[in-house]
């Protein structure tokens, strides 16, 4: 019995390049023994997602998510949740590809990142989840919380782009002289932390926001988060900070904790009780506090690189 592959693409992800690479992604989906077809997402909310559900129930078993770090984010949480899950390829078209770049996929090339699907080399990968009152939403590159985790949704599409990493820098020099510090209590494996900080990173893997030295420790199937708290919201502090993180010498600092845990719980304290303090999932917010994290290990099954 034939196997059946389901391609989601986002048709105004990479400059719109989508939709005329459509009919060859289906030809190496169908070299690579598999019975292919595509779902064009909309603008309806969570429309990946759903198809990625439907998909998943209806028996397929491979997804290729095309499209940016949201679109891939949307496919996950279509199918992380379930019991039986299919395998899963990706085709970066975004601004930073962040999770691409962890799996080795052909960034420049979007009919190069399918023909990934032909060597048939998976791995299975560790997915995030975070608990927000009773309901779970899933993440794959990182979660993030705090006022200069802001930058990575207050990036307009349009500059993101146009100027890529570029429109980060921009806006985290524009950030730094009106940061606050939020007061948490963070409970992980090895203990609790209980005052102001100014961000955590709950990272899968060590790329974010097409840098790859934020969490350089970071493995894609250990079971363990990469958790980093800075402690400090002083421009001149996080400045050096910046510059220390291009090499992966930040971990060290002691205005930073950088641990390793299965599960995170975060709570507001003082006077940060009442503020609406949002948690960034993939590049997009996903809820407010207070969260719970949980690493699923080796939940979903996708085509690597090499």
């Amino acid at each position: 019995m034939t196997k059946k592959a389901r391609l989601i693409y986002n048709p105004v992800s990479g400059h719109e390049q989508m939709p005329k690479n459509v009919a060859d992604i289906l030809d190496t989906m169908e070299q690579a023994g598999y019975e292919a077809s595509a779902f064009r997402t909309t603008r309806e909310k969570q429309s990946a997602q759903k198809e990625a559900t439907r998909a998943a129930q209806a028996g397929f078993e491979l997804i290729v998510a095309a499209g940016g770090d949201g679109t891939i984010n949307e496919v996950v949480n279509g199918i992380a949740f379930l019991d039986k899950r299919p395998k899963m390829a990706i085709i970066p078209a975004g601004t930073t590809n962040d999770y691409a770049r962890a799996l080795h996929i052909p960034r420049e090339n979007i009919a190069e990142a399918s023909k990934v699907i032909l060597k048939h080399k998976t791995q299975k990968m560790d997915i995030g989840q975070a608990t927000f009152a009773g309901e779970n939403q899933y993440f794959v590159n990182i979660a993030a919380c705090g006022s200069l985790t802001e930058l990575t949704y207050g990036v307009p599409s349009e500059i993101k782009s146009a100027l890529g990493y570029t429109a980060y820098l921009i806006k985290g020099a524009e950030m730094l002289p009106n940061l606050t510090e939020n007061e948490l209590r963070l409970t992980y494996d090895e203990g609790v932390y209980e005052g102001k900080l100014a961000m955590l990173l709950l990272g899968m893997t060590n790329t974010i926001g097409g840098f790859e030295q934020v969490m350089p420790d970071a493995e894609l199937c250990d079971g363990l988060f990469q958790l980093m708290i800075v402690k400090t919201s002083e421009p001149v502090k996080l400045l050096r900070l910046m510059v220390l993180a291009m090499n992966g010498k930040h971990v060290d600092d002691n205005d930073i904790i950088y641990t390793k845990t299965t599960s995170l719980k975060i709570e507001l304290l003082g006077k940060s009780v009442g503020k609406k303090l949002p948690v960034n999932l993939d590049g997009e917010i996903g809820d407010y506090c207070p969260v719970t994290f949980k690493n699923l290990q080796q939940r979903i099954e996708f085509y690597v690189g090499e």
